[in-house]
């Protein structure tokens, strides 16, 4: 996962102290004295404040000249639910996100982002008729991982699967990877490039059912079994998102930087806090994960 996140956190986490900017509310009690409004955005603001800046004025700039329906965080929504599959809760705790409902505020603004990166990017027919001919759905695979040493070992269980002894309970007797030996050898779906390039090509090969060969890889020796094969959908089906991910490949940082600075620049911006005054002059921007 890792195109499709947004450092944006800081900036919300500034935007609810600014709102209370110049009030001396308290917000803390405490026996050693109180913490006030003004103190927590002024800590927010020495800690965060710049990056904080650039993320807010970014997203307001932006979200005048690239709109972002429901429908388009909809289905982005689903395409990574569907990449991510039973690890989806998992990467919302690691990315500090409570529910799909803050996903979907982070979602938003990395598709606005793409939207404004993308927009002088142009991708021909041909190039997205090449990219779907060479598209490989996604797989489902187990595995028995042994060490390099251990080609005897391995050429062994592959003559007890051959007798009909079952793949799970012989993976989690003699499978070195700790990742997926208890689960039977499961290692879930996975798609090109995910996998080291002779795991890949022998998992690919194989139909849903059947069991490789021993398969050596820099990690030692496995027998790879293939569970499940999503289907190819049609080429109109997959040619808006094709089109999509080929121009976002395209994206080139450096101009991506420009383009936003160009943005900026025609929205007048204007810096009232003489401390921050110099926020959308440094080389940071925010980049997607």
């Amino acid at each position: 996962m890792k195109k499709w996140m947004l450092p944006l956190g800081i900036a919300g986490v500034l935007t609810l102290s600014a709102c209370n900017a110049g009030s001396s509310d308290v917000v803390v009690k405490t026996d050693a004295g109180d913490i006030t409004k003004d103190e927590l955005y002024q800590s927010m603001k020495d800690k965060y404040g710049e990056q904080a800046v650039q993320e807010l004025v970014y997203k307001k700039v932006l979200s005048k000249k690239y709109k972002v329906t429901d429908e388009e965080v909809d289905k982005k929504l689903k395409e990574l639910k569907e990449e991510l599959g039973e690890n989806f809760e998992l990467v919302l705790q690691q990315n500090n996100l409570k529910n799909e409902k803050e996903l979907k505020k982070v979602l938003k603004d990395q598709i606005m982002m793409e939207k404004a990166a993308m927009k002088d990017i142009k991708v021909s027919e041909k190039d997205i008729k090449k990219s779907y001919d060479e598209y490989k759905p996604d797989i489902k695979a187990s595995h028995i991982l042994v060490e390099a040493k251990d080609e005897k070992l391995i050429n062994e269980i592959k003559a007890k699967l051959d007798k009909g002894e079952k793949f799970e309970g012989i993976a989690k007797e003699f499978s070195k990877d700790p990742g997926s030996a208890q689960n039977g050898g499961d290692l879930g779906y996975f798609g090109p490039g995910k996998m080291v390039p002779e795991f890949e090509k022998a998992a690919y090969s194989l139909k849903v059912g059947e069991i490789s060969k021993p398969v050596k890889t820099e990690m030692g020796w496995h027998i790879i079994k293939l569970t499940d094969k999503k289907e190819k959908k049609s080429y109109d089906e997959m040619k808006d998102k094709l089109e999509y991910d080929l121009k976002l490949s395209k994206v080139d940082p450096q101009k991506m930087q420009q383009n936003l600075q160009d943005e900026v620049k025609a929205a007048d911006v204007k810096i009232k806090d003489k401390d921050l005054k110099d926020a959308l002059k440094t080389n940071s921007q925010p980049q997607a994960q």
